[in-house]
Formats: structure tokens, C-alpha cells, sequence
């Protein structure tokens, strides 16, 4: 029997479903005080949950990647909705019962394992839907994850005063689960050997089509040179991005001497930028070329990590940091799109997996970085120093990794490259 006919734009719209519902997690300040007031529990105690919560999603994504492949985007988003509703409703009983250690476990591990599976069970799908506008699509399902948080916090917040934090977090966990489940029962992959009706030279306008440089399994992949360029390049982009957003608020007061209602202001605008950079730089991709774009972020970021500890104008410094949190979440949304260039659609979604380990070190190395600084220093001016010198290297790999492409295209293939 044939397979029902799907609107493509009706998946992408399934995927932000899910990226929207998962996405919530950028929203986990507003349960800090909260959980204060309640438990008692302190500022460093709750902050624990969220980086056990980012580790774990960088790692099941990598873990789950070939599980993604191999059961297909559905059933891995209907596996994604149960363990990150559950995540959310174990936490609310954690919450009733006082008990850190549950709350780890359940907003933590079982949360963080069910927003990996969910962060890259649409991504493969949308690049294989749309062939023609591969940044485009995949940066209209990140942005969901980076927007999430500008639905969460509002009405968590509301939530919060009105039926308690505990209720919140039940109330929020069986909404997500069926906006997760509603995405997961559209989406499904194109048909074996699907193409637009439409995909004509015309249509491609000003894009410059180009085959990928291989078909890679994931096994395959990870023994490229290109690999480890593009997690490095990822790990250096995500540390800096998530430092800056740990420590939005106190460093822009501490900077620019705003005060802390406006600095809560620059944080919500914040999520605009990470949000909207994904799918305004994962477009430009598609006509620039992702390697072009991923040397632009390096080199704004550089000259933008050298100014900042000099800068005293707020309004500068805003800009600053709207700038760094666009290319943040620009580099999230072209990485699917990149991976497909460099590696092929075969198993992207497990390629995708591996690279989201940098994720999962640098939710830990951003925000711990900036801390032991602040702690020692008094100061954010040397962790600027020290980040615009790991940028430095990112930069430097971006331009061997732009070389690494131009001799495989000409024919320079390594051995363990080529189309499988």
C-alpha cells in the first residue's frame, strides 16, 4: 500500500511542535527561586539539574543516533514525548516530596535523555525533505528549540503564582506531552528516492547546488578529519554562547551598571536573537555555503570577545551579546545542513548524535569556566581573554576544515571517504 502523501511544510511544522515543547528547558531560571522560597534548596543545588539536563542530551543524542536511524523519526519522537513528560511530571513528585535527589533523576536524566532523542529525531527527516532549502528547514526546527523559552517563561511564571511549582511542573509535562505527540504522529520520512515536483533550475534562483562530498555511515564519518574539525568548531561556539547566557543578568549589571529589571529584559530579548539567529543564519547558509558561514561567526566573535571587556556603553554591550546568541543558535540550526553536506544523508541523524557531544561538554565547560573566573578574578574580563583565544582556534580549524572541502571536491578524496 502506497504511503499517504505529506505536505513537507506540514513536517516542519510537526518538528517545531517538538522543538517548541523541548525547548522549554532554556526556560529552567524561572523555578530557581521558586525552589528557593519552597525547599530552601540553594541557587548551585537547583542549577545541578540543568547541567545534568544538557550533559544527558548531548550524550543520548549521540547514544540514540542510530536508534533515530534505525526506528525512524515517528516512533523516536513518540519515545522523546514519554520520557521528557515524564522527566517534567517526575520532577513535579520530586518537588512534593522535597527530594533533590529524585529531581536530579527525573529533570535531569530522564528529562535530559528525552530532550536528546527529541533534538535530533526531525532534524535528519527535514534535510531529506528539503533537499533545496536544507538551512532553511532544519533552522525552522531549532528555532523552535531556541524559542522555547519565550512561551515557558511567561507562563511558567504565571503558573507558578497560581497553582505552585510542583503543579506546574504536572501541568507543563502533560501539555508537552501531547504537542510532542501531535508532531510525532505527522512526521515521517520522504518515500525512497522522493524529489520535489518543482525541483527545477529556476526554481533554485540564486542557490548554488552542490552534490554532497560523500554517503558516510556514522561509523564511517567519525574517522574523518572533517569530523573532529566540525566538533571542535562546535564545541568552541557552544562554550562560548552558553557562558555568555549563564551569567546574562549579573555580568550585565556588573559591566554596564544595568539594573537587574532591565538586565532580566536583556535576557528575554536574548531568546529573540537565539531563537531568530537560527533560522536568519541556517538561510544564509543556504546561500553562502555553511563553511563561509561558520567563518564569519568566528571571526565576529573574535573581534567581539576582544571589545567586550572594554566596553562601558550598555547599549554597545547589548548589541554585543545579541550578536554572539544569534550566531549561538545560528550554529545549532546549520549544523544539520552541514553534516549533510560533508557526510550525506545516510546517517545523519547519527552523525548528528556524535556531534552533539560537544553540547554535552560544553554545558559543563561554558558555565563552570566563567564561574571559577568571576570567583577568582572578581571579574568577567579574562574569561573574554580566554574564550577569544579557544575562538582563535576555531577559527583556524574553520579555514583548514574550508581547505579539507575544496581537495575533497577537486578529487583528493581520503581512502575511507568515499560513497558507500
Amino acid at each position: 500500500m502506497d504511503r499517504p502523501k505529506k505536505n513537507r511544510w506540514f513536517i516542519a511544522l510537526s518538528a517545531i511542535f517538538i522543538h517548541l515543547s523541548i525547548g522549554s528547558v532554556y526556560a529552567y531560571s524561572v523555578f530557581q527561586t521558586p525552589l528557593h522560597t519552597e525547599l530552601g534548596w540553594e541557587s548551585t543545588t537547583v542549577t545541578i539539574a540543568f547541567t545534568i539536563a544538557i550533559f544527558f542530551l548531548g550524550m543520548s543524542a549521540a547514544f540514540f543516533g542510530r536508534f533515530v536511524e534505525e526506528k525512524g523519526p515517528r516512533v523516536s519522537a513518540f519515545l522523546s514525548a514519554i520520557l521528557f513528560g515524564l522527566g517534567l511530571i517526575g520532577t513535579g513528585m520530586a518537588i512534593n516530596v522535597g527530594n533533590v535527589y529524585l529531581f536530579y533523576l527525573t529533570y535531569g536524566v530522564l528529562g535530559g535523555i528525552g530532550l536528546g532523542i527529541g533534538y535530533i529525531a526531525p532534524v535528519s527527516t527535514l534535510v531529506k525533505w528539503f533537499p533545496d532549502r536544507r538551512g532553511l528547514a532544519t533552522g525552522m526546527a531549532v528555532f523552535g528549540f531556541g524559542a522555547g523559552s519565550l512561551i515557558a517563561s511567561p507562563v511558567a511564571a504565571q503558573l507558578i503564582e497560581r497553582i505552585g511549582t510542583a503543579n506546574t511542573f504536572f501541568l507543563l509535562g502533560a501539555v508537552y506531552f501531547a504537542l510532542m505527540v501531535l508532531g510525532a504522529a505527522y512526521i515521517v520520512r520522504p518515500p525512497e528516492g522522493w524529489m520535489m515536483s518543482s525541483q527545477k533550475e529556476e526554481e533554485a534562483g540564486k542557490l548554488v547546488k552542490r552534490a554532497d562530498l560523500s554517503q558516510l555511515t556514522a561509523n564511517e564519518a567519525i574517522k574523518t578529519k572533517r569530523f573532529w574539525m566540525l566538533w571542535w568548531m562546535m564545541f568552541i561556539n557552544i562554550s562560548s554562547g552558553i557562558m555568555l547566557i549563564s551569567v546574562a543578568s549579573p555580568m550585565a549589571q556588573e559591566k554596564v551598571g544595568i539594573s537587574a529589571i532591565a538586565a532580566a529584559g536583556i535576557v528575554g530579548v536574548m531568546g529573540l536573537f537565539n531563537g531568530g539567529g537560527r533560522i536568519a543564519w541556517a538561510s544564509f547558509s543556504d546561500y553562502l555555503g555553511r563553511e563561509n558561514v561558520y567563518l564569519i561567526f568566528f571571526i565576529v566573535q573574535l573581534i567581539s570577545f576582544f571589545i567586550l571587556p572594554t566596553i562601558t556603553s550598555a547599549v554597545m554591550f547589548q548589541i554585543l551579546m545579541y550578536v554572539i546568541v544569534s550566531i549561538y543558535g545560528g550554529g545549532f540550526a546549520s549544523l544539520p545542513a552541514f553534516i549533510g553536506d560533508l557526510f550525506g544523508t545516510k546517517q545523519l541523524g547519527a552523525i548528528h548524535g556524535y556531534l552533539l557531544t560537544a553540547w554535552a561538554l560544553a554545558g559543563v565547560l561554558g558555565p563552570m569556566v566563567v564561574s571559577f573566573i568571576h570567583t577568582t578574578t572578581n571579574s568577567y574580563d579574562q574569561t573574554f581573554y580566554i574564550f577569544a583565544a579557544l575562538i582563535a582556534s576555531a577559527l583556524v580549524v574553520t579555514i583548514f576544515l574550508k581547505r579539507e572541502i575544496k581537495a575533497i571536491r577537486a578529487g583528493n578524496n581520503e581512502p575511507h571517504a568515499s560513497a558507500t
